[in-house]
C-alpha cells in the first residue's frame, strides 16, 4: 500500500464523470489512501453523467486546509465547469499547488486549473475539448494518454484511467 494514510481531497459536483471518479477514488483507496470527498458543500449526493452513479460530498472545499492534504483530484464530465465556479475550490487547489501538493485533472479537469491560475507554463492534457482553453492559459498541450508535471497530473479520457492512476499513484507516493 504505497499511499498509506496519504490524504487526499477527492472534488466533486453535479455531472462527474462516472469513471473518472469511481476508478480513480478506488483506486486510491486501494493503495491506503484516506480520500475526503469535497464539494462546495458538505452532504450533498451528486449524480453522475450518465445519471447511473452517485457520490456524496464529505466535506465542504472550504473546510478542507490544503496543508492538511497530500493532494487534490479533479475528475471530469461536467463537474469542473461547476466546481471552478466555486471560489472555494479554486482557492483549495491554488493553495494545494503553492504547497506543492500533487493535484490530478483528467479530460475536463484542467477547467479547474486553469481558472485556479495554476496551468501556465506547464505541459497538459485532457479531453481535446479544452485543448484550446489549456493553450489560451499559458500551458502547452501534449496528446498523452497521461503526464506529470511538476506538481500536476494529467490524464486525458476515460480509456487513459490506466495510464492517469499509474501516473497519478506514482506521483502522489514520491510526496
Amino acid at each position: 500500500m504505497r499511499l498509506k494514510d496519504k490524504r487526499i481531497a477527492f472534488c466533486v459536483e453535479e455531472g462527474f464523470e462516472d469513471l473518472e471518479f469511481w476508478a480513480v477514488y478506488m483506486r486510491l483507496r486501494e493503495e491506503g489512501a484516506r480520500v475526503t470527498v469535497v464539494a462546495p458543500k458538505a452532504g450533498v449526493t451528486f449524480h453522475s453523467k450518465s445519471g447511473g452513479l452517485t457520490a456524496t460530498s464529505e466535506a465542504a472545499a472550504d473546510a478542507i486546509a490544503a496543508r492538511d492534504m497530500d493532494a487534490v483530484i479533479v475528475p471530469g464530465g461536467w463537474a469542473p465547469d461547476k466546481l471552478r465556479r466555486y471560489e472555494s475550490v479554486k482557492h483549495l487547489v491554488r493553495d494545494a499547488y503553492a504547497q506543492g501538493k500533487i493535484i490530478g485533472m483528467i479530460c475536463h479537469a484542467g477547467w479547474v486549473g486553469i481558472s485556479a491560475g495554476i496551468v501556465k507554463g506547464h505541459r497538459a492534457t485532457g479531453s481535446i475539448a479544452i485543448k484550446d482553453d489549456l493553450e489560451n492559459a499559458g500551458a502547452t498541450w501534449c496528446d498523452a494518454p497521461a503526464l506529470r508535471d511538476g506538481n500536476l497530473v494529467w490524464g486525458r479520457v476515460v480509456a487513459d484511467i490506466p495510464d492517469f492512476n499509474r501516473e497519478l499513484v506514482r506521483a502522489i507516493a514520491e510526496t
